[in-house]
């Protein structure tokens, strides 16, 4: 009997879609599904909440877990701003499934997350779906890894056609607004994560060598505008096109490594530039003595980018994926390649996974060199075993 089944309906009224894809990936499984998992894409909130709430009812015993977005993913193709639901269901006979909701309450001058499973030894990834506008998805995650013991986390920030207000977070027979949804799980069947952060290096590997915050004061001992200033006038013209539309830097993850190749980064955007000052602000904080690389992004490297982190994945787990959750930036899709549908058909085809359903979000969460973080122009990929 098959473990695994996905479906993708649209149409204006949503429950009916929630309801034809919910049973579409249900059927392969005779309905005796442990785990499903939905996104929702809709213009009015409102028919979002029933949407979400009907697959529920129709996954039976099975645990839910979803949210909404402003694109879907699953049947083999992405769709964006437009009704639209995605239904991911499994059969995990020998994995454990823990669910949590995650909330953010006030504590003196911060918020403190509250709501967090302690991980079970035989734990080997969780899942996270966050509201962003309101749980501080940026700290939990980055805090995450000593808080799991090492555990992968896995997910996407949720959003909504109506931005705030649109926000939808489904758990278990439950409908949230605010805070976080997830799960644990445990024992075997996780084949593991991919993330792909979509870009390629230009220039050489640079030290900071004078720093303040996310402040980069200086690179190699000289400052860090006329650094970047001195790679960019070197560059072919189409390159320095890229670096203008937007321009990325890597913060390498191990600083032990005889070289810094691309993978070997934690990219960041260059959010800010003082040709006066001679400093360049990124998305993070970097410490003096890290090594650093400038980046760029376009349709080529991103798509290059995801082929390979893929193939790696598919060599190391020995082929045994049979389906997987897909978390894909909003900013990709057909902003940035031929079709909404590349992401997914690059999964489907280099992993040989039929199942593969997630959304289109406002930010993605995977592990990169052992370590969780929030992404922007990502996929990020949990895939199950066979």
């Amino acid at each position: 009997m098959a473990r695994f089944g996905d479906a993708l309906a649209t149409g204006t009224d949503l429950v009916s879609a929630a309801e034809r894809a919910a049973l579409q990936a249900l059927r392969p499984l005779d309905g005796a599904a442990d785990l499903v998992c939905f996104f929702v894409s809709g213009s009015d909130p409102e028919e979002v909440t029933l949407a979400g709430e009907r697959v529920m009812a129709l996954a039976g015993d099975a645990t839910t877990l979803g949210c909404s977005g402003t694109g879907v993913i699953g049947g083999g193709r992405g769709v964006e701003a437009q009704g639209a639901v995605s239904v991911w269901a499994a059969r995990l006979p020998q994995v454990t499934l823990t669910p949590f909701r995650l909330e953010a309450i006030p504590e003196g001058d911060h918020l403190a997350v509250v709501g967090m499973h302690e991980p079970d030894p035989d734990d080997r990834a969780a899942l996270l779906l966050a509201n962003p506008y309101e749980f501080p998805t940026q700290s939990f995650v980055e805090r995450s890894t000593e808080v799991l013991g090492g555990l992968p986390l896995v997910g996407g920030l949720a959003d909504g056609l109506r931005g705030r207000e649109s926000v939808r977070l489904f758990a278990d027979g439950e409908t949230a607004d605010a805070g976080a949804v997830g799960l644990l799980l445990g024992g075997e069947g996780i084949a593991g994560t991919v993330v792909s952060q979509g870009c390629r290096p230009i220039g050489p590997p640079m030290v900071v060598t004078a720093s303040e915050g996310n402040t980069i004061l200086q690179l190699a001992g000289a400052p860090a505008y006329e650094r970047l200033e001195g790679l960019v006038n070197a560059l072919p013209p189409e390159e320095q096109q890229l670096a203008a539309a937007g321009l990325h830097i890597g913060v390498a993850m191990d600083e032990y490594a005889d070289r810094h190749e691309r993978g070997d980064f934690l990219v960041r955007a260059v959010v800010g530039a003082d040709p006066e000052g001679g400093t360049l602000t990124i998305g993070d904080v970097v410490a003096v003595g890290q090594t650093v690389r400038f980046q760029v992004r376009d349709q080529d490297s991103a798509g290059a980018d995801l082929l390979e982190r893929l193939r790696a994945f598919a060599d190391e787990s020995g082929g045994r994926t049979a389906a997987a959750l897909l978390f894909s930036c909003n900013g990709r899709g057909a902003g940035m390649f031929a079709s909404a549908d590349h992401d997914v058909r690059s999964v489907r085809r280099i992993l040989g996974a039929d199942a593969v359903a997630g959304f289109f979000a406002a930010g993605e969460i995977g592990p990169v060199a052992g370590r969780n973080h929030v992404h922007g122009f990502t996929a990020c990929v949990l895939a199950f075993e066979g």
